[in-house]
């Protein structure tokens, strides 16, 4: 089942052309790599695709919705309820502790507080980090921040998880831990995956994988 399709994605930036008429789909509950070299066009596809940024043309189908035809207000309120988002240096704010960083995006979509610490400790436990909710993240390790950034990613339950270079600031150990999280969740959440990766590991493992030249797919 087709469930993100992107038809005559363009982008251009002070006169030059980012992306040059991408037409991609993805499956529900895939797992997509996208790679290629810097400058590719790689980050800018996957905030056009999770809506942090707009085409200059094309549509962005997300489950039948052009989101790219949607405002401001109706765009973040989209991303709230659908999308989870893991960006490379986590993006964890130092004054919350851990479980305080992962409700956010719960509390900003309306949920309440109690609603929202009930299911982040579910969240937590599933990913075995229970034990560390009330740390903030200087008190972590990279690895451990990550997997409190994929946690805020799934608060709000999205049906698909957008991630930047998730693992390219980790070492080995904790990169190959983060990458069996991610099909793990895959598995026992059944969410969709489009990630930008450097791995050729990761990238091998993915059910599918989109590299990206000069903004365009080859």
């Amino acid at each position: 089942m087709q469930f993100i399709e992107l038809h005559g994605i363009t982008k251009s930036y002070q006169n030059t052309n980012v992306l040059k008429g991408i037409d991609l789909t993805i499956d529900q509950g895939e797992i997509v790599s996208i790679t290629g070299p810097s400058g590719a066009g790689k980050s800018t596809l996957l905030n056009i695709m999770g809506g942090l940024d707009k085409p200059d043309s094309g549509t962005v189908l997300f489950d039948g919705t052009d989101i790219a035809q949607l405002n401001q207000e109706q765009t973040a309120n989209f991303r709230n309820r659908h999308i989870g988002f893991v960006f490379q240096f986590h993006e964890l704010l130092p004054e919350f502790t851990a479980i305080e960083n992962i409700i956010i995006p719960a509390v900003i979509g309306g949920k309440s507080k109690d609603q929202a610490y009930r299911e982040a400790k579910e969240i937590l436990n599933m990913l075995d980090m229970e034990k560390k909710s009330d740390l903030r993240p200087t008190q972590m390790s990279g690895g451990e921040n990550q997997r409190i950034a994929v946690a805020r990613a799934l608060i709000n339950n999205p049906k698909v998880i957008l991630a930047d270079e998730p693992s390219g600031s980790l070492d080995s150990k904790n990169r190959d831990m983060l990458h069996n999280l991610i099909f793990k969740l895959r598995q026992e959440t059944h969410q969709t995956f489009v990630i930008i990766t450097h791995d050729e590991n990761l990238a091998q493992k993915a059910d599918r994988t989109i590299r990206l030249k000069d903004g365009e797919i080859i």
